[in-house]
């Protein structure tokens, strides 16, 4: 059954992107089929995936206006996953969008024609609450919140979370929280280890145990148009995502009561790279 998982957080800077085109990979790794959507008019889950955002056939954002079928407007970016692009037109669909009948479900109903063909979809969703956010949720089983373990980050989360109860009581009541996942992770900080407590205290089983550290090939990977485990596997930012992987998997498994027939798989991934349980907390 296809898992479609928004990776969404108003606020910037979060590793959201970032997050997004690791976790594709990470699950394309473990032998899933992945169809990574980027609907944040930025384009930069496109560019980490070694896609021209300044030369698309088509994109997200004709797939939204209901111009060309979700099918048409794949890519395939040699990653191993697929990719529905995007770039800055998406911000003309946008102001578009909100003029037409049934806006809200505009995404949901676009991958109605391809989410058979996957295990996983991943939405990057833009740094806002505004009608592409609200597509994403509609469309989505879960949504995954990726969070700087740094005070202004739990400002807006609040928003979020409300944002998250209203789409469930009007338009998507089997919508879930995936995890609460911490980015950017700096032992060293004591304002890292405090949040992170806050956000124990609070969000109890939705905050995940795999935890994403700082990590300069993270940062760098998307100048050379791929994520950081195809980059460098065996870097601590890459076995992080692996990790992160596994626990979503497990997880799914869980919720579907199923045997757990990728565990050995997705255990012998993680054994490719040593101290994969240093980024699990």
């Amino acid at each position: 059954m296809t898992r479609i998982i928004a990776i969404a957080n108003q606020k910037g800077g979060v590793g959201k992107t970032t997050t997004c085109v690791n976790l594709a990979a990470a699950f394309a790794v473990s032998g899933r089929r992945v169809l990574l959507i980027d609907l944040d008019p930025q384009g930069n889950a496109t560019v980490a995936s070694n896609t021209d955002k300044h030369n698309l056939e088509s994109s997200i954002n004709e797939v939204l206006l209901g111009e060309v079928d979700a099918r048409d407007a794949i890519c395939d970016t040699d990653l191993n996953y697929d990719l529905i692009p995007s770039n800055s037109d998406l911000t003309v669909a946008e102001v578009r969008l909100v003029k037409l009948e049934g806006r809200e479900q505009a995404l949901s109903k676009a991958l109605a024609t391809v989410s058979d063909g996957y295990d996983y979809i991943l939405i990057d969703c833009p740094p806002a609450l505004n009608i592409l956010t609200v597509n994403a949720f509609i469309a989505a089983n879960s949504i995954l919140i990726p969070m700087q373990c740094e005070f202004y980050a739990l400002e807006g989360l609040q928003s979020l979370m409300d944002t998250f109860e209203k789409i469930r009581a009007a338009a998507n009541s089997k919508l879930e929280i995936e995890g609460l996942l911490r980015t950017m992770y700096d032992a060293r900080n004591r304002l890292s280890w405090d949040v992170s407590n806050q956000l124990k205290d609070h969000f109890g089983s939705h905050l995940l145990h795999t935890v994403i550290p700082r990590n300069v090939r993270l940062a760098e990977a998307p100048s050379y148009g791929k994520p950081a485990i195809n980059h460098d596997r065996r870097s601590q930012g890459s076995i992080a995502y692996l990790a992160l992987a596994g626990e979503l998997i497990r997880r799914q498994e869980d919720r579907n009561k199923s045997k757990p027939k990728s565990r050995d798989a997705i255990s012998s991934i993680l054994s490719e790279a040593e101290g994969v349980k240093d980024y699990v907390k």
